[in-house]
């Protein structure tokens, strides 16, 4: 009886094996040997170290990226918590203009933020109106940390919301009873709390951030990181080989700091519990 039900789940499992083994381990083993093969050879992986240009990239890329996920946390967290706990007329038209990002891709975000802060933008319009001269930030890492909140937001402040509406508010009068006041109920109760949200969405805010290539092409005039480098190796150079191998060193990245988190969102959550 057991055998039969290890084949039955065995078959069962079998097409997600297939496809992840067709669409995401042969092509990243082959995006691997690529990154080996080439005039460099192994050294083509510690490129993005050696090389300062690639090292620069790479760190404006993390710094973007961490600078881009706190900033999310503290604006989502803030906004998922009021927004879960108060009910107020037009609410719900609030919640689908803060996750209307989700529907639009990368490049159009880019657009937006050049509609903002271009040339020809409505910051521009505003601050020449002053006398301040036309303000245009766009094309420059500003721009690009503006499209990266915009379009992480959402998906921070959905999952906060549902973490929020767990919060017992019980714990929360008890801490006041006891004398804390509403920035101690913050730090000692709602924080720990939602942690494991925190972590969870954060790591994905920053995952996103790092691999993002939409809107960093859009605005890429004075940008320099990494997923552009790698665009820019590939197709106006033809280095695919140092492309290939970029682009593991960025996924190993990401996927390491995706596990770490995942780590210790579960070990915060056990602690909670």
């Amino acid at each position: 009886m057991r055998g039969r039900e290890n084949r039955i789940l065995l078959l069962m499992v079998a097409p997600a094996i297939i496809v992840g083994a067709a669409f995401f381990l042969l092509p990243l083993a082959r995006l691997a040997l690529v990154g080996a093969t080439g005039n460099l050879g192994l050294s083509a992986y510690a490129a993005v170290i050696t090389n300062p240009q690639y090292f620069a990239a790479l760190g404006s890329t993390i710094v973007l990226s961490i600078t881009v996920t706190a900033m999310t946390l503290v604006i989502a967290g803030f906004t998922g918590v009021f927004l879960e706990r108060n009910h107020f007329l037009g609410r719900e038209a609030l919640i689908s203009m803060l996750t209307l990002p989700l529907a639009f891709p990368g490049v159009v975000v880019g657009f937006m933020v050049i509609m903002l802060a271009g040339r020809t933008g409505l910051t521009g319009d505003v601050t020449a109106l002053f006398g301040a001269g036309r303000l245009v930030f766009a094309y420059s890492i500003a721009g690009l940390f503006t499209g990266y909140i915009y379009f992480s937001i959402p998906r921070v402040i959905l999952t906060i919301m549902a973490a929020a509406e767990k919060l017992d508010p019980a714990l929360e009068e008890a801490a006041k009873s006891l004398g804390a006041n509403p920035g101690r109920v913050v730090l000692d109760v709602i924080l720990p709390a939602l942690q494991p949200a925190l972590i969870a969405s954060g790591a994905v805010c920053f995952a996103t951030s790092m691999g993002a290539f939409g809107t960093a092409f859009t605005l890429a005039t004075d940008i320099k990181v990494l997923p552009i480098v790698i665009y820019t190796e590939f197709t106006l150079l033809a280095n695919i080989s140092l492309a290939a191998a970029l682009s593991m060193v960025l996924g190993a990245i990401t996927w390491l700091t995706l596990a770490a988190c995942r780590a210790f969102a579960g070990t915060a959550a056990a602690a909670a519990g």
